[in-house]
């Protein structure tokens, strides 16, 4: 089965970081990731640009396209990055995601089966 791991983090607490903890936090995210890829795990992953960058669109009933600077909901945490996995089972893609750096780290990681929408509902 394919998971998506949506990476949640505090971009404050990222931005208080020295540069040499910043590389570090960056390092270890990379060679977890080398160890999912080896395992076979990791399918795809990519970071990121900070909330700032964001746009969110939303059309009404009227068919009215809204957008809206920065994300719509205020939160703590931002979502950083995404990886998706391929895992056993759920229990697998958990115990994946507890080993990910950034759930270390005062983050989150919210694990989501994909959906196949090929077959019945």
């Amino acid at each position: 089965m394919q998971y998506l791991c949506l990476v949640y983090h505090n971009e404050e607490y990222l931005a208080s970081l020295t540069d040499a903890e910043y590389r570090a936090v960056v390092a270890a995210t990379f060679a977890h990731n080398e160890e999912l890829l080896a395992s076979g795990h990791l399918l795809a992953g990519n970071a990121l640009a900070p909330v700032a960058s964001a746009t969110t669109v939303r059309v009404g009933g009227n068919g009215h396209v809204s957008i809206t600077d920065g994300p719509f909901v205020e939160t703590r945490e931002q979502l950083g990055g995404y990886l998706l996995l391929e895992a056993r089972d759920l229990n697998e893609a958990i115990r994946i995601a507890a080993a990910m750096p950034p759930a270390r780290m005062g983050g989150g990681i919210e694990v989501r089966p994909v959906k196949d929408l090929s077959g019945p509902r």
